[in-house]
C-alpha cells in the first residue's frame, strides 16, 4: 500500500512570530514531558471559525492564538492552564480540552472561561487530550493521563449536550489522543497513540457498558497519530506524531495520500480548510503552520 502512496509536500503557510515566543522559565508541563528542554511554545488543537480564521492552543503556556487568512497571529487570549485543543462550540464560543483544569467553555466576545466538566465522580481527570462537538451538542474528548501499552486504561468520554457529568465510554485505551466524528455522525475515530492505530465505535453504541470497539487504521512509523480532522465528505486526515507528516484517508480507512511537512517531527495536529480545499498541519516543534492542497483527492 504504501510503495503506491501518492506524496504530497506541504508549504509552509505562517509560524509563530518570535514576539509571542514564551522566553520565561519552563513548567510544570514542559518539565513533566521535555525534560531539560526549554520550550517557547507547543502548539496543539486547531479549528476553523465562521469567518475562515484558524484558532488553536498553546499547551504548556496556556495561550489561544488566532491567526488570520493571511497569516498574521493574535493572541486572544491566556489563562492558568493547559490547554490541548480548541473546538468550534455553536456560532461563537469554543470548547476546550484542558489537560489540567477539563472540559472547558470559551467565549472570545467577553472573555469569559468556566467549566464544563472538571472530573467524574468526584474525582479528576487523569489529564485531557482533544475533543470533538457533535451536531446536536455532544462533547467527545479523551483522558489519556500517562497510560500506555503497558498501562492500558486511557479514557473516553461523552458529555451529552447541557449535561454537567461525563458519560464513560471506553476506559481501556492505550493513549487515545485525537478524537473525531464521521462526516454523518454515526462512528467516533480516536487517534490510539501507544497503539499506533485508529479505533472506532459507534457513536450511540447499542451496549452502553462494553460497547463493540475496532481497530479501523493500524498505522506503523513515528510515535503515532496525534490529533485527527474529518472533511464534509468524510475523509479523514491524520497528524502522525514524530514522523513529519500527516496521512489522508477515504472513509473507508483507504490510504489516499502522505503529506510530508517541510520542518520537524513533531506533527501534532490538523484542520480543514471550511471547504475542504485544504489542510492545515501543525508543527509543534518550531510553531509551523503547514498547508497542502487536497481538494482534487479522492
Amino acid at each position: 500500500m504504501m510503495a503506491s502512496t501518492r506524496i504530497i509536500r506541504a508549504e509552509l503557510f505562517t509560524r509563530l512570530p518570535e514576539s509571542l515566543h514564551h522566553c520565561g522559565e519552563p513548567t510544570e508541563w514542559v518539565r513533566v514531558t521535555r525534560p531539560g528542554q526549554r520550550l517557547h511554545s507547543f502548539l496543539e488543537g486547531p479549528c476553523f471559525d465562521a469567518q475562515g480564521r484558524l484558532w488553536l492552543v498553546d499547551v504548556p503556556y496556556g495561550r489561544i492564538f488566532r491567526i488570520e487568512p493571511d497569516g498574521g497571529w493574535t493572541q486572544a487570549f491566556a489563562y492558568d492552564g493547559e490547554p490541548h485543543a480548541i473546538r468550534r462550540h455553536g456560532e461563537t464560543r469554543f470548547a476546550i480540552a484542558d489537560h489540567r483544569r477539563g472540559v472547558l467553555l470559551f467565549d472570545p466576545a467577553d472573555d469569559s472561561l468556566r467549566p464544563l466538566c472538571s472530573g467524574v465522580n468526584a474525582e479528576p481527570f487523569r489529564g485531557l487530550g482533544d475533543l470533538a462537538v457533535a451536531a446536536n451538542g455532544d462533547i467527545w474528548f479523551t483522558d489519556p493521563g500517562r497510560s500506555s501499552l503497558s498501562d492500558p486504561t486511557g479514557r473516553l468520554f461523552r458529555l451529552d449536550a447541557g449535561a454537567t457529568e461525563p458519560r464513560l465510554v471506553l476506559a481501556n485505551i492505550p493513549y487515545p489522543n485525537g478524537v473525531a466524528l464521521s462526516a454523518d455522525g454515526s462512528r467516533v475515530l480516536i487517534a490510539v497513540t501507544r497503539a499506533n492505530a485508529i479505533w472506532s465505535i459507534l457513536a450511540r453504541a447499542p451496549d452502553p457498558v462494553f460497547p463493540m470497539a475496532g481497530v479501523h487504521i493500524q498505522l506503523s512509523g513515528g510515535l503515532g497519530p496525534d490529533g485527527l480532522a474529518v472533511d464534509g465528505a468524510g475523509r479523514l486526515a491524520v497528524a502522525q506524531a514524530q514522523a513529519g507528516r500527516a496521512y489522508l484517508f477515504d472513509r473507508y480507512g483507504d490510504l489516499l495520500a502522505d503529506i510530508r511537512t517541510p520542518g520537524g517531527d513533531w506533527t501534532t495536529a490538523c484542520a480543514f480548510s471550511p471547504d475542504g480545499g485544504a489542510l492545515y498541519i501543525i508543527d509543534a516543534q518550531n510553531a509551523g503552520i503547514y498547508r497542502a492542497d487536497v481538494k482534487d483527492i479522492e
